[in-house]
């Protein structure tokens, strides 16, 4: 089944199905033709293939997924959060490499992480009893830092890491898998992707056989339309849905032109297909609808079709908009770019939203680290740390490793828990060791008629080498509004950025950075791998960066203002969201650490600006 640009929705075959030639044979079969036969049932008969081959019994819309998947040239599937989006591809994967020996696949993803997500659902199919013949297919696995590949026959599924797009051009896969295409940089997508789709297999066969067939036409022995169609390379891609300034909405809606027509295909013969699936789309098995309903009264109604409904939406409804942190984010290969190792010459600051809870329905223990652009006075963020429930040591260990390979020149962090933080961190043996003391610097900055005396005054305490530079604000409502209007006003007039993802030459230094990994757990411990090596854990971190960055920007784009009777502001998430529990919780921490960031980013060149007033004096001296 596919779509037909005539304008029918599905395009029906000439030829009689498989199931109705079965039927009119009589009697004993050929070896040869048994197994033709036998490969064409299978190849048209989905559910009944994988149910034989691997035990796994498909939902419909899975099926009709699959099926399509294997019909059409490009697939897009906006699809609903919890609806087996990896699952169903890794499914896809291992029936198309066992039906078409030879066909290489790749699986990319934004990170290594979730490209190696569809790998091991195919894994843990494979292990189950009922998949016996399923293993029996799978005759090699290995898994090196940065790739992992199956063979399957003479078929081979590759998991590879999207890092700088570059090791993806060493590759000639006659099918790309990308899961969460909505975190594709365009430019990879149409520099690197779109590229291997156009590099045909086989085109020396390809052209003999079509000279061939011109002299047999000439001929009167064949027709054209019976010329053999060679099959397309493919391009499967889902998602959730995204806003619709995003670039996964401008491919959706060019499929949809292409499709219905109304974009002209100026000879593009591609078959393409869009499945849009909303969670109520799904078998009620598949579902808890606890947490249908859960979401609901949790997320707003635009969240809420986008995560759930496989809408796409204008834009956010918080304080922040999503659209304007948009525009602050700068586009892959423009610097600065995220950073695992700061830059000897360049200075930065530090923020930090401490959390002391252990469990990992906790806060998270956030900080976060920018760059400064003195000529400017802005600061980009290039650096996050967002972990909930970990042991304090880790947090202090993390927060030694950036203060010695990032060049700190401030550090300010939420007085609430900071202060226990600071000493916990100068008495711990790592720093001690290090030689390395934090001193804080008591001083308001809150109120305007005071603020210059008060930038003097840190002036006069601030010491970069003896490490006197942290400030640990108090939350007052005076400040917590202040310091969210000025984070909105630099998100207007572009005083803060983020920073791109690594890229080219970028990628490759980042990734070969020489720090203790190892010693490091930069996120929640049930995620990660069981055992990687350090190479590998750095390209996990290096990517990890960019994660980073959109999950600050979605907690931004969740905050939302409350004025009570008496005029105190409130900037928060919305109440249904802070009652929610669990490790998946709604979370602010990285928007709390990017408020401090910003507002310290101000005072940091607001300091260094402040001179000492003239002093005046009306006393007039005489002689006795």
């Amino acid at each position: 089944m596919s779509w037909d640009k005539t304008g029918s929705h599905i395009k029906v075959r000439d030829e009689p199905h498989i199931n109705d030639i079965l039927l009119e044979k009589k009697g004993f079969l050929e070896d040869h033709e048994a197994k033709i036969l036998l490969y064409k049932f299978l190849r048209e008969n989905i559910t009944f293939s994988v149910d034989l081959l691997s035990g796994v019994k498909l939902f419909p819309f899975q099926h009709m997924a699959i099926k399509s998947m294997f019909e059409v040239d490009y697939f897009l599937g906006i699809w609903s959060r919890g609806m087996s989006k990896s699952f169903t591809t890794g499914i896809y994967a291992y029936m198309d490499a066992i039906l078409n020996q030879g066909v290489e696949i790749g699986i990319i993803s934004k990170s290594f992480r979730q490209s190696k997500l569809i790998f091991k659902k195919i894994e843990d199919i494979a292990n189950k009893p009922a998949a016996r013949y399923l293993s029996q297919c799978i005759t090699k696995t290995s898994k090196t830092n940065d790739q992992w590949t199956m063979e399957i026959g003479q078929s081979r599924i590759h998991a590879l890491p999207l890092g700088d797009g570059e090791k993806l051009r060493g590759f000639r896969f006659q099918r790309i898998i990308i899961d969460e295409m909505l975190l594709m940089p365009e430019r990879i997508y149409n520099e690197v992707i779109v590229p291997f789709l156009s590099v045909v297999e086989n085109p020396t066969e390809r052209e003999d056989m079509a000279k061939a067939e011109d002299r047999l036409i000439a001929a009167g022995k064949m027709k054209e339309e019976d010329r053999y169609i060679w099959p397309n390379n493919k391009l499967i891609m889902l998602s959730s849905a995204s806003y619709k300034f995003e670039y996964l909405y401008k491919l959706y809606a060019q499929f949809e032109g292409l499709i219905d027509g109304t974009i002209p295909s100026k000879g593009d013969t591609a078959r393409r297909a869009i499945m849009k699936f909303s969670y109520d789309c799904a078998p009620e098995a598949l579902y808890d609808q606890n947490l249908i309903n859960q979401a609901k009264a949790s997320m707003s109604e635009s969240q809420f079709g986008r995560e759930f409904g496989a809408v796409f939406t204008d834009d956010s409804s918080g304080y922040f908009k999503i659209s304007t942190m948009h525009k602050c984010s700068l586009p892959e290969g423009q610097e600065p770019c995220v950073e695992v190792k700061g830059i000897e010459s360049d200075k930065y600051i530090l923020s930090f939203d401490p959390s002391w809870a252990e469990s990992e329905s906790s806060d998270d223990f956030a900080m976060q680290v920018f760059k400064l652009n003195d000529d400017q006075e802005v600061g980009t963020m290039v650096h996050g740390y967002a972990v909930p429930g970990a042991k304090l040591k880790d947090h202090i260990n993390y927060f030694h490793y950036l203060l010695t390979n990032f060049n700190i020149v401030g550090v300010v962090g939420d007085y609430n828990g900071g202060v226990q933080f600071i000493n916990a961190a100068n008495e711990s043996s790592l720093f001690k060791s290090s030689n390395i003391k934090i001193g804080t610097i008591e001083v308001d900055l809150c109120k305007p008629e005071n603020y210059q005396s008060d930038l003097l005054t840190l002036k006069r305490e601030y010491n970069i080498s003896s490490r006197n530079f942290c400030i640990l604000r108090k939350p007052t409502s005076q400040w917590i509004r202040q310091a969210n209007e000025l984070l909105q006003s630099n998100f207007d007039h572009k005083r803060i950025w983020f920073a791109s993802r690594a890229s080219g030459d970028n990628y490759s230094k980042q990734t070969r950075k020489k720090i203790p990994i190892d010693k490091l757990n930069f996120i929640y411990h049930d995620t990660y791998e069981e055992k990687q090596s350090s190479a590998a854990k750095m390209i996990d971190f290096v990517e990890h960066q960019e994660d980073m960055i959109n999950i600050t920007k979605s907690q931004c784009a969740l905050i939302q203002i409350t004025t009570s009777t008496s005029g105190t502001q409130t900037f928060d998430l919305p109440q249904e969201l802070k009652r929610q529990t669990g490790r998946d919780k709604a979370r602010k921490d990285c928007y709390s650490a990017l408020v401090l960031g910003n507002w310290f980013t101000k005072v940091y060149y607001d300091m260094n600006r402040a001179q000492q007033a003239a002093v005046t004096s009306t006393f007039t001296p005489f002689f006795l």
